[in-house]
């Protein structure tokens, strides 16, 4: 139960908070979204979120606030269409969700209202679960004071990993499964092995970033210049591993031949669910299937952790083969009257 009077309410005492305030892998936001329900929660986390904001959007203003285990961060920038707008941290995917915690929604509220006789916001929200409590409240706070658009759903797809890789695998179809022991032979039979990282200080995460790159360049998205090795792809992906590594949340697999990194695969944990980011190979490995493969060398690793899920981020139809969740995420915008 919430204690009453102006001197407990999130109105009363929360106030802007620098981003520094929040950059820690135990931090309040963090804490936050690992308590909160969410389709994605590691786009939830700071590393995420910060990342972003520092590579594809630093100069707008952060409204970052909390009271109690609660937080609400938003972005503002001057749309040409709309004028003010309050927008998630991550705005361009809006995989993310700004509002976490009990007080969020209350969080977001109140600096509304310290607005409302200035210069009043219109707000974009992302991460909504259909038939939530945090939908709910949203509905009942705003839906007489604003108007509501919903706006294109997302749609995440995910992978149980109860049972390891091989539950896994039992949950795939039975083409699959035999398409994947068949590369795994010839993979193997070509040399190619595998190897883990999980950088734990930013000269490590730097230098596992570097192979990294130094795959991608000699991958279809390098030849083509349109990976994470262009910017401002290649930056965002660059801070984010070394936010992971302060908590050792990142999680990379190397493919090798010999002396030479042919592939990988990287991706985030939140608590007990893995994240996927990126994937590439060199494109004379094409016929082996090195991608395919890393998949199955993550999933060997996580479930060896005792990983309880596998995020692969929005429905795409490759991603049918290798999932069978699917989770709505709506995003919302709230225009001034």
């Amino acid at each position: 139960m919430r204690r009453a009077g102006p001197r407990a309410t999130p109105r009363a005492r929360s106030r802007p908070r620098p981003a520094a305030e929040f950059d820690a892998p135990d931090s309040v936001w963090n804490r936050a979204a690992a308590k909160a329900a969410h389709g994605d929660p590691f786009c939830c986390r700071t590393e995420w979120q910060l990342s972003f904001h520092d590579t594809f959007a630093p100069r707008r203003e952060l409204h970052l606030r909390r009271y109690r285990g609660s937080i609400a961060a938003f972005a503002e920038r001057l749309d040409e269409r709309l004028g003010p707008l309050l927008e998630p941290v991550e705005s361009s995917w809006l995989f993310g969700c700004p509002l976490l915690g009990a007080d969020a929604v209350s969080l977001l509220d109140a600096l509304l209202r310290q607005r409302a006789a200035t210069a009043p916001p219109n707000v974009l929200l992302s991460g909504i679960l259909p038939g939530s409590a945090l939908r709910d409240e949203l509905l009942a706070t705003f839906r007489d004071r604003y108007r509501i658009y919903q706006l294109e759903p997302n749609v995440q797809v995910s992978a149980s990993l109860a049972g390891g890789l091989d539950g896994f695998l039992s949950r795939r179809t039975g083409h699959l499964r035999r398409n994947l022991g068949q590369q795994a032979r010839r993979a193997a039979d070509q040399g190619v092995r595998y190897e883990r990282q999980v950088p734990t200080s930013a000269a490590e995460a730097d230098a596992v970033y570097a192979r990294m790159l130094a795959v991608e360049s000699r991958s279809w998205k390098g030849i083509g210049r349109c990976g994470m090795a262009e910017p401002p792809s290649r930056e965002f992906y660059a801070v984010m591993l070394r936010r992971l590594a302060l908590s050792g949340g990142g999680r990379v697999v190397f493919a090798r031949c010999g002396d030479d990194d042919i592939g990988f695969i990287f991706g985030g944990m939140a608590g007990a669910v893995y994240r996927g980011q990126q994937f590439s190979y060199v494109e004379s490995w094409s016929p082996y299937s090195i991608g395919n493969l890393l998949q199955v060398e993550q999933v060997r690793w996580l479930g060896e952790e005792g990983a309880q899920r596998y995020d692969m981020g929005p429905k795409m139809d490759y991603k049918r083969h290798w999932t069978e969740i699917e989770t709505r995420m709506d995003a919302w915008l709230l225009r001034s009257e």
